[in-house]
């Protein structure tokens, strides 16, 4: 059951009538706030208006300080479950040496494959900024060779004096390397 943030608790809910549900789940019924308090007093938990919206608002009797930690708790794990991604960055002009791009090459790979995205920028100096087709036949080329482990996430585009492409990781391409790891060790 998903509770917004601000909740109204016991004397700060203003309705005259709520809808109660009780710990348990079942609805009791609409009630006056004061009868609504009272319950939740005589059980010992606090009263919690979790649809204010509705006409009436329905509240819930609970354990405000008991829910309240274990929604913590969700959020916390909830958080730990979470990759974050990070952009690397590889940097090539148009003009670059083989050897270069191999070194640039295997960087992206090596980014790629711990989960990264990578960023390639091609920059133009002077007046290689009119020979744009130079840095989308590098780009191009960087993603032919990464193309069994990336997917291009933005093809390449001009932004100001540089261009920029986006590759990203395959989920299918680690799923693969297992695979065909798995056919070596039967062999």
């Amino acid at each position: 059951m998903f509770i917004s943030k601000d909740w109204r608790i016991n004397e700060e809910i203003r309705a005259r009538e709520v809808r109660v549900v009780d710990e348990n789940g079942e609805q009791v019924g609409i009630v006056p706030v004061r009868e609504a308090l009272q319950m939740a007093v005589e059980k010992g938990l606090d009263l919690v208006e979790i649809a204010p919206g509705a006409k009436p608002p329905v509240c819930r009797l609970m354990d405000y300080g008991k829910f309240r930690y274990e929604q913590s708790k969700r959020d916390k794990e909830a958080r730990k479950k979470q990759k974050i991604i990070t952009v690397k960055e590889v940097k090539m002009r148009t003009r670059i040496e083989d050897h270069d791009f191999l070194v640039k090459s295997r960087n992206a790979r090596k980014f790629l494959d711990a989960g990264d995205k990578v960023k390639v920028t091609i920059m133009f100096k002077g007046r290689e900024i009119s020979h744009v087709d130079l840095g989308k036949d590098l780009c191009n080329k960087l993603a032919e060779d990464l193309k069994n482990i990336a997917l291009v996430e933005r093809e390449p585009r001009v932004e100001g004096r540089n261009m920029v492409m986006i590759l990203a990781p395959r989920l299918d391409a680690a799923k693969g390397d297992n695979a065909n790891d798995a056919n070596n060790n039967a062999s």
